[in-house]
């Protein structure tokens, strides 16, 4: 009995001091994650997830860690953390609405767009305003970024038009010979060269991916066909085409870099006008996953099969950035400039250096309806004097876009806007205005 009385005072001995570090573990915890929370409100969160990310090895699985690491690694623009954050913790608490909206949000910042379907309809919906329609593919048209666990993606969509046109054929208006530079040659327009009115329906479809073969190496692709019919005023302007790229892409950290082959042909009236041959370069600095930069560097071969004096090499150079707001709104800019040179001899006063200006603006205004505004200008110079006129030609375009996006089911687009063309030149008969009213109806998958 003595000795066992005396093993029971010595345990007693030893599992005190050891219970007495639990409270002290349970303080020194909620300690930390006190303290990594006034890192973040104090504007630090850089600071918070330093704090954090020493504790993630032996602290993961924790719920109160794990919301804690997800909040900061948000906050600090680790997006890649925060997911991993917030995907253990939906994993123990399904039913946690506040964690599904938050990896809902970390997702759409990696640009995890499968991702983001998966969760529930409600995270989607409050994660990302106007969801598809205000994704940064819909300005700067890229291909679909793997999601952060390095998947293969794919994107596309089908887009049916309906549209009024008040200059079908880019033509200079009736008054258009009044306009003559001095000197210029007795001239009439022929019948039908003058602006001429029609509306017209599309059918676009649209598909492009990305095939992952490792952590930076991808191969890429996409392929664009479009045909459009005319009203009577406008049958001869019926056309088709057909744009397909293919390349590779590298990827180290926030840089991207793509090659592709691209090639296009046009048809009007039944009849090929023009085929296109070249390559593009990108290189794209994604700063989060709504902020990026795209600067590019193409060149191409321009063909006329039925005439072959307008046949040239263009080459253009530019560079946008785009920035999607918490909200859902989002803001872009971008530059470029380049030349068209022709490839026959003799013939200057076709070719022309150019530079331009874009930029847009879309705000939201509620999970399912957004409004829009793009401008877009281009100075074209061009290389001689034109034979006819004798004088050079200079053109300014200016272009201005303005319309609202409406989703009215998931995958489903809406979109009707008012698109206004000017383009100032010095002939007439390249002079003119443009307006054109449409609606589009979108199908994405």
């Amino acid at each position: 009995m003595r000795t066992q009385s005396g093993l029971q005072r010595a345990r007693h001995l030893v599992l005190m001091p050891l219970l007495g570090l639990v409270p002290w573990s349970l303080s020194f915890a909620d300690d930390l994650l006190n303290q990594a929370e006034s890192f973040v409100q104090q504007g630090n969160p850089l600071q918070a997830f330093q704090l954090l990310d020493a504790q993630e090895s032996t602290r993961a699985g924790d719920p109160a860690f794990d919301e804690a690491m997800g909040r900061a690694a948000f906050a600090a623009h680790q997006y890649t953390r925060a997911v991993m954050a917030w995907e253990r913790l939906v994993a123990t608490q399904p039913d946690n609405a506040v964690a599904q909206l938050e990896l809902a949000r970390s997702l759409h910042a990696v640009g995890d767009r499968k991702g983001v379907l998966a969760l529930s309809e409600q995270a989607r919906a409050r994660a990302i305003p106007v969801d598809a329609a205000l994704s940064i593919d819909q300005f700067l048209v890229s291909y679909d970024r793997m999601g952060h666990e390095g998947r293969s993606t794919w994107k596309g969509h089908i887009d049916v038009t309906l549209a009024r046109d008040t200059n079908v054929n880019a033509g200079p208006d009736l008054n258009a010979p009044a306009l003559s530079p001095p000197g210029t040659p007795p001239w009439t327009l022929q019948p039908g060269a003058q602006a001429q009115r029609a509306s017209y329906a599309a059918l676009l479809g649209n598909v492009r991916g990305r095939h992952v073969l490792d952590s930076r190496w991808s191969l890429i692709g996409a392929a664009t066909a479009e045909v459009r019919g005319h009203s009577t005023a406008g049958k001869p302007y019926d056309s088709d085409q057909l744009d397909v790229t293919a390349g590779v892409a590298y990827r180290v950290e926030r840089h991207e870099w793509m090659l592709s082959a691209q090639c296009a042909t046009y048809r009007l009236d039944g009849d090929t006008l023009r085929n296109i041959g070249g390559v593009l370069g990108e290189w794209i600095y994604r700063i989060d996953g709504f902020r990026q930069w795209d600067t590019f560097l193409q060149v191409q071969g321009l063909h006329y099969p039925t005439q072959g004096l307008r046949d040239a090499r263009r080459t253009v150079g530019g560079t946008s950035y785009i920035h999607v707001l918490r909200n859902g709104s989002l803001f872009y800019a971008g530059l470029y400039a380049g030349h068209e040179t022709p490839r026959a001899t003799g013939v200057e006063s076709l070719g022309h250096d150019l530079a331009g200006l874009r930029g847009g603006v879309q705000w939201a205004i509620s999970t399912q309806w957004a409004a829009f505004t793009h401008l877009n200008y281009e100075r074209r110079h061009y290389g001689a004097a034109d034979p006819f006129f004798g004088v050079a030609r200079r053109d300014r375009q200016t272009q201005w876009v303005l319309g609202v996006s409406w989703l009215p089911a998931p995958g489903w687009r809406i979109t009707p806007q008012w698109a206004l063309t000017r383009n100032d030149s010095t002939l007439p008969i390249t002079d003119y205005d443009r307006r054109i009213f449409s609606v589009t109806v979108r199908r994405e998958f």
